[in-house]
Formats: C-alpha cells, sequence, structure tokens
C-alpha cells in the first residue's frame, strides 16, 4: 500500500493542524494505522493509531485531550487533528500502515510495513 501524508506547517504555539494521510493500492477498510513522528536528533516516537477492524483508538500520553485520529474509509484517508500544539510537538509526522495488530504493538515503528514520506509540523513559541 502507498501512503501520503500532507498538512503539516508553521503554526503559532496554542493553534491547529490537520494532518493528513491517504491510502492508495488497497482499501484503508482492512489496515491499521499509526500516526509517528520523528524530531532531529531523537528516535521515531508514536503519537496515535486507530485499528482497522473496530476503530480503536490510542494515544500517547502527551497528546491525549490535544489530538485526535479519524479514519474515513470512504476517502481512503487518515486524518490527525492537532490542537493547543506546543513547541514540543515540533517533528517530521510519519504515517504508517499495517494489518491484524494487537493493541500492545500499535505503538511499535517496527509493527508497521509502510510508510509515508513525512510532513514537516513546526510549532512557535
Amino acid at each position: 500500500v502507498q501512503l501520503q501524508a500532507f498538512g503539516g506547517g508553521l503554526v503559532r504555539a496554542g493553534g491547529s493542524l490537520r494532518l493528513s494521510c491517504t491510502v492508495s493500492g488497497r482499501t484503508l477498510g482492512r489496515y491499521d494505522m499509526g500516526w509517528f513522528r520523528q524530531a532531529p536528533g531523537n528516535e521515531r516516537e508514536f503519537v496515535a493509531a486507530v485499528r482497522g477492524s473496530d476503530r480503536t483508538t490510542l494515544y500517547t500520553e502527551s497528546v491525549k485531550g490535544r489530538f485526535t485520529i479519524v479514519r474515513d474509509n470512504v476517502k481512503n484517508t487518515v486524518y490527525l487533528q492537532m490542537n493547543s500544539l506546543k513547541p514540543e510537538d515540533t517533528a517530521v509526522y510519519y504515517c504508517a500502515a499495517s494489518q491484524r495488530l494487537i493493541l500492545s504493538s500499535m505503538r511499535i515503528p517496527l509493527s508497521y510495513h509502510d510508510w509515508g514520506q513525512g510532513t514537516q509540523v513546526t510549532v512557535s513559541s
């Protein structure tokens, strides 16, 4: 499956952005989808995920209540709505896809076999 992420940009602290990840080559419905981010000098870290089978969502603690992951199987797109952005949210954001993941593995980058190209999010203070 091919993934394309877009929607990043420069925003002031407290602002919002919505990232989109379009899926092509397969139907989105069967895939578990995740968002990860990587800041310079840091490892890639989990942000949010939504499971294909039952739409269960997971979030890393630092974004709970601020970020929302939503999937639209008709549009073959997964969104990450990011509100109340903070400078520490600055990173390149990647979407990723896999199948039949158990909940405990959805936070692990190596669990995903397809990745988008990344989109830069910069939050100024």
